[in-house]
């Protein structure tokens, strides 16, 4: 909002300079975004009158002047259309410098002396358009400074409200909000009732009190459309942003600025019968005053007579009933719409005016009596006209109720971290327009919000007011004291930022994708879950919640691939989204992908990445809790190779998967076909175990390696299970050091070679107790996958 200050200090004139003002609103909330000169800079120009007209020897479109400035005439050549004797205008003397750095000089002007320059309004910088002359009244002072007579050394002052905050959507109410923060009293403008000349009125009624709960009109006779607004109203009009258009639109305007409170003026010659407010129909048709045609829906509230809809409620006038030239009579009108009654119909139909701006954050429902005197005072003061009674339509139960609030000292103090006197919270709450009751106690309160304050609900609110008042800066720092809350976490459980950071530490970069995919894309990862779809999507390719990691994931290596990146190691953590009888199931996973080479570029050359890398980097997360407790088996997922895909257990329940990308998919995604990718939920990671100190035994190891020929379908790691349950504790260590095959062990068999440790912590173990551990190891080997001795 645009607000002039001397307008402003009109209402109230506390003794602080502009920028003392302008931080005074910025501290108390209302945010100030610019402060502009209201007009440019300019000199030596005064108020003149022309004396004498007459036209110039040589030039048809030039006339001569002679130009008083009170205290002398000057000659002055001229060529505006609307030049006259008589006309007071601001003249540039001789010596007089106009914006843009223009010095009026003596000149001739086709011969003829001119010495000095007649303006318009845009040759001061106050109007865009050129239209001649700027025309003074016949009371402006001949010979006074012109920026002196319209107070030019102005401020223009751009306030950014917050959508709570409609009350200082007005002139009064930001010299409200100063008053308050200066103890300066507010010098209200005087508003009587205008006594009615006529007896014409037009029945009202409300069809729709819930949306509208009160509606005044007026009917006014015989104005003068065509009178001049004056200066002063049009110049502060200019600063708040808005053009001068007829005295009524130009008073309904300034009437808005002043008091916040919109009003609409009708051609009562152009209605049909009585006004009422009502919902209209489907389908109806309406011409806006900017000439759109809207085809209205039956949410929409209407102003309308007999025949059809007139206005749009709230929002925007129709053009069937506008105000012309030739208007002679209005019906004038002023309303309190219910908030969310007019909240976002504007935008729906493309508009945004300065009535529903006001109107969907909240007017002041006691604030149209005196709206709508105030503006036909003026009018009669303008365009003249005679005024009838105003006809009332109001249900008094539907309007806004204000809002009684219970305040204590002691929730003051626990929220700004001091305590106000009982003295200081009643003035400050007082001097906002608050009625304020003391309880008996004496540090408690019942406040009664003023009707315009439409954010006053709790006691929050009221604490929030007191400390805005008080002042933000003066407020105490200090460290909230409390005891933390929340479940302790045991010394077992691994931070998810552990499993991060090993990640990162093995060469990965982190990403964050979002937590939605374009559905096609999760169909081919995964299409064993039914995605939840959105509501209300950003964007068609965000449009159901992830199933999976991966698919985030896939589609940033392909972003990356697409720009010339020969490596890739990428992870992220996240949760999936996976609707079940249940509800929605959110867990929390891990997922990774790598392609390209196994290390970055060296002189050995480069190998590229394989399962066994990958596998590698798992175990490596496996190792931050019980490395023991988890099992590779053969395992089965959509989006990987289904002969080189791992699934991880712990115990018998299924963590993650893990392996090479399905070629389909591959295919399907444009992504190379070795690209390798896992996903794990973290919870079973996160599960540890406490570390326990073990000393380092003094006790010499014994080593066997022996050769086991197996079928090749037989897994690797069961093999090293079963070694390890046919053993005691003395096996310290299995370690798969040779895998051979080859026709010399026969077709579809496999040579495992595995190296066993064996300790005891307590003494040296004897060569026939390794044996008989040996000897354990090949006997349940052979008896469970028909395991022989290589020769």
């Amino acid at each position: 909002m645009l607000v002039n200050e001397a307008w402003l200090r009109e209402w109230v004139n506390p003794a602080v300079d502009t920028d003392t003002l302008v931080k005074q609103l910025t501290m108390a909330g209302l945010e100030v975004d610019g402060v502009e000169p209201a007009a440019p800079e300019f000199s030596g120009v005064v108020v003149g009158v022309v004396e004498s007209c007459e036209q110039h020897p040589d030039a048809d479109k030039l006339r001569v002047c002679q130009v008083s400035n009170g205290t002398e005439t000057t000659q002055v050549v001229c060529g505006a259309s609307n030049v006259r004797p008589g006309l007071k205008i601001p003249f540039a003397q001789v010596g007089a410098k106009l914006p843009g750095d223009f010095k009026i000089k003596k000149a001739k002007l086709r011969g003829v002396e001119s010495n000095g320059m007649l303006c318009g309004a845009s040759e001061l910088g106050l109007e865009d358009l050129i239209d001649g002359l700027m025309e003074l009244p016949e009371d402006a002072p001949v010979g006074k400074c012109f920026r002196e007579y319209l107070q030019l050394d102005d401020a223009v002052i751009e306030v950014d409200l917050t959508p709570n905050r409609a009350d200082c959507l007005s002139v009064r109410g930001i010299a409200r909000e100063l008053g308050v923060m200066n103890q300066c009293s507010l010098n209200e403008v005087a508003i009587s009732k205008v006594a009615p000349e006529i007896d014409d009125t037009l029945s009202v009624s409300l069809a729709d009190s819930e949306a509208c709960p009160r509606y005044l009109g007026r009917v006014i006779k015989g104005v003068n459309v065509k009178a001049e607004s004056p200066l002063w109203m049009i110049e502060r009009l200019r600063r708040a942003g808005l053009r001068t258009i007829d005295p009524i639109v130009d008073v309904t305007n300034y009437v808005l600025l002043e008091l916040g409170q919109p009003l609409h003026a009708f051609d009562l010659a152009k209605l049909s019968g009585g006004i009422t407010v009502r919902k209209a129909n489907a389908e109806e048709k309406l011409v806006t005053l900017d000439d759109q045609e809207l085809t209205l829906r039956d949410d929409s509230l209407v102003i309308a007579d007999d025949k059809d809809a007139l206005a749009l409620a709230g929002v925007m006038g129709g053009k069937s009933s506008s105000v012309t030239d030739s208007t002679q009579d209005i019906f004038l009108e002023c309303a309190f719409f219910a908030p969310l009654a007019i909240a976002g119909k504007a935008r729906s139909y493309g508009l945004h005016t300065d009535s529903s701006h006001r109107f969907e954050r909240g007017v002041d429902p006691q604030l149209q009596n005196d709206a709508i005197e105030r503006a036909t005072a003026l009018i009669m003061e303008i365009a003249g006209g005679q005024a009838g009674p105003v006809t009332e339509a109001v249900e008094e139960s539907k309007l806004p109720k204000q809002a009684e609030i219970s305040l204590s000292a002691a929730r003051i103090e626990g929220l700004l971290g001091m305590g106000l006197p009982a003295s200081q919270v009643e003035d400050i709450l007082s001097r906002l327009g608050m009625e304020v009751s003391t309880q008996e106690s004496g540090k408690e309160w019942v406040v009664l919000a003023p009707s315009w304050r439409f954010d006053m609900a709790i006691e929050q609110d009221l604490i929030e007011e007191l400390a805005r008042i008080y002042g933000y800066e003066k407020l105490p720092s200090r460290v909230p004291a409390g005891s933390p809350s929340g479940e302790s976490v045991g010394e077992h459980v691994v931070a998810l930022r552990r499993l991060g950071d090993t990640m990162i530490d093995r060469g990965y970069l982190e990403a964050i994708t979002y937590t939605f995919v374009e559905p096609g894309l999760l169909k081919q990862v995964e299409p064993r879950f039914e995605p939840l779809p959105l509501l209300n999507p950003i964007s068609a390719d965000l449009g159901v919640m992830r199933t999976t990691l991966l698919a985030g994931l896939f589609a940033t290596a392909r972003h990356n691939l697409n720009r010339q990146a020969d490596r890739l190691r990428l992870f992220e953590t996240g949760l999936r989204f996976v609707p079940g009888d249940q509800g929605l199931e959110q867990t929390p996973m891990i997922a990774g992908l790598v392609y390209g080479s196994a290390q970055p570029q060296n002189w050995e050359g480069k190998r590229p990445v394989d399962f066994f890398d990958l596998k590698g980097d798992v175990e490596a997360l496996l190792t931050l809790s019980d490395a023991s407790a988890f099992t590779f088996t053969a395992g089965e997922h959509p989006a990987l190779h289904p002969g080189q895909t791992a699934a991880l257990k712990r115990g018998d329940e299924v963590v993650g998967y893990l392996g090479r990308i399905h070629p389909r998919l591959a295919a399907d995604l444009d992504l190379p076909a070795n690209l390798y990718a896992f996903e794990l939920a973290t919870a079973p990671l996160q599960e540890g175990v406490l570390p326990k100190f073990a000393g380092v035994s003094d006790q010499p190891r014994m080593r066997r390696d022996l050769a086991f020929v197996v079928d090749d379908s037989v897994p690797a790691g069961e093999l090293v299970a079963a070694a390890r349950s046919a053993c005691d504790e003395r096996l310290t260590d299995v370690r798969i050091f040779d895998i051979y095959q080859g026709d010399s062990i026969g077709k579809n068999r496999k040579s495992l070679a595995l190296g066993l440790t064996f300790q005891d912590r307590s003494r040296t173990l004897k060569d026939q107790e390794v044996n008989d551990l040996v000897e354990a190891v090949v006997s349940l080997l052979k008896q469970q996958f028909n395991a022989t001795l290589r020769d």
